[in-house]
């Protein structure tokens, strides 16, 4: 299937500076999607409890900072940028209340509106500006003159004009700079967790362990084992993301190639891909969100516990040891 991608050319900058725009939380996103529409010239003013330390930081970003009530009342487009967690009572308590006929409501995670968490008003847009990157990457790219590209989506088109103000968004932000794909709030959800659980956290979190595992177990050192199933991988990644994974192959050895030929599908197998099949199955009928939304009802017990027992993982503890040595880690 085709994907649209749209750029600067493609957006109206008017669109985004002619309204005023509500950034609600100042976290990872919140802080760069605040300071890039700044930048860009718009009104923008930052929603957090006043007396918390995420209100502080903005203000000495120099933003326009107030209550989560008072920026909803305000604002005529309101991104949602808190966990998704706490989004639904934070909409229900301090946004919902405020919200009025042609309102926009944007979001950069599709999670509780494709789950039914957050039920907006016929009579408001609904749309998702998802930068493809961290926060500070989105920032930083954004400083540098480039940008983050952007999933752009339309759930709720209330005014005709739903698709104009997420462009615009985009622009404001700088994911035009680089490119917005056009998609829908379930296609960037389930794509998003999946490749979370599946690649890019759960399953590289777990193969870097598992290797790391085999090789201590038949007794070599751990600093090694780190070396090389944990220290390296940045550098291969990297190679992938530069060039693709045939440049990566071009630029290591000919041995180190032809074991990844042998090695990888002995390693991610059928039994892998049907494990992938699965995770993708309960992401899509609903099954982890309601798992995720009880866990958090019952205070992130098993997010808690699974975070203690990764931070306490001896390749946790052997690259904490490591990485006090490299003198251009804290740069």
């Amino acid at each position: 299937m085709a994907v649209t991608i749209y750029y600067e050319q493609d957006c109206n900058p008017e669109v985004i500076k002619g309204r005023k725009v509500a950034v609600i939380g100042y976290g990872s996103q919140g802080h760069a999607h605040a300071l890039n529409l700044v930048d860009s010239g718009c009104d923008v003013r930052v929603g957090v409890r006043e007396d918390s330390d995420s209100a502080q930081a903005a203000r000495e970003a120099g933003l326009n900072v107030m209550s989560v009530d008072q920026a909803a009342e305000e604002a005529d487009v309101i991104m949602i940028l808190v966990p998704d967690e706490v989004q639904p009572a934070v909409y229900e308590q301090q946004i919902a209340p405020h919200l009025k006929a042609g309102d926009t409501l944007a979001f950069a995670h599709g999670f509780n509106v494709h789950y039914g968490y957050i039920k907006a008003p016929e009579d408001v847009n609904v749309i998702m500006i998802a930068p493809k990157g961290p926060g500070h990457i989105v920032r930083r790219q954004f400083v540098e003159g480039s940008g983050v590209p952007d999933l752009a989506c339309v759930h709720q088109d209330a005014t005709g004009d739903a698709w104009d103000i997420a462009l615009s968004y985009c622009w404001g932000v700088g994911g035009a700079r680089s490119g917005i794909i056009k998609a829908t709030f379930a296609q960037e959800t389930e794509e998003d967790l999946f490749g979370e659980q599946a690649v890019l956290c759960g399953g590289l979190v777990e193969l870097v362990k598992a290797g790391f595992e085999t090789l201590t177990e038949a007794g070599y050192p751990p600093e090694l084992a780190y070396f090389e199933c944990y220290h390296e991988m940045k550098m291969i990644v990297d190679l992938m993301y530069e060039s693709g994974i045939h440049f990566m192959n071009y630029s290591i050895s000919n041995t180190a190639e032809y074991g990844e030929y042998y090695a990888g599908p002995q390693v991610i197998n059928e039994e892998s891909r049907a494990a992938m099949r699965l995770i993708l199955e309960r992401i899509q009928n609903g099954e982890f969100a309601r798992e995720f939304v009880a866990d958090c009802q019952n205070g992130h017990k098993r997010l808690l516990e699974q975070r203690a027992a990764i931070n306490t993982h001896p390749i946790e503890e052997t690259g904490e040891r490591i990485r006090s040595m490299f003198s251009w880690i804290g740069k």
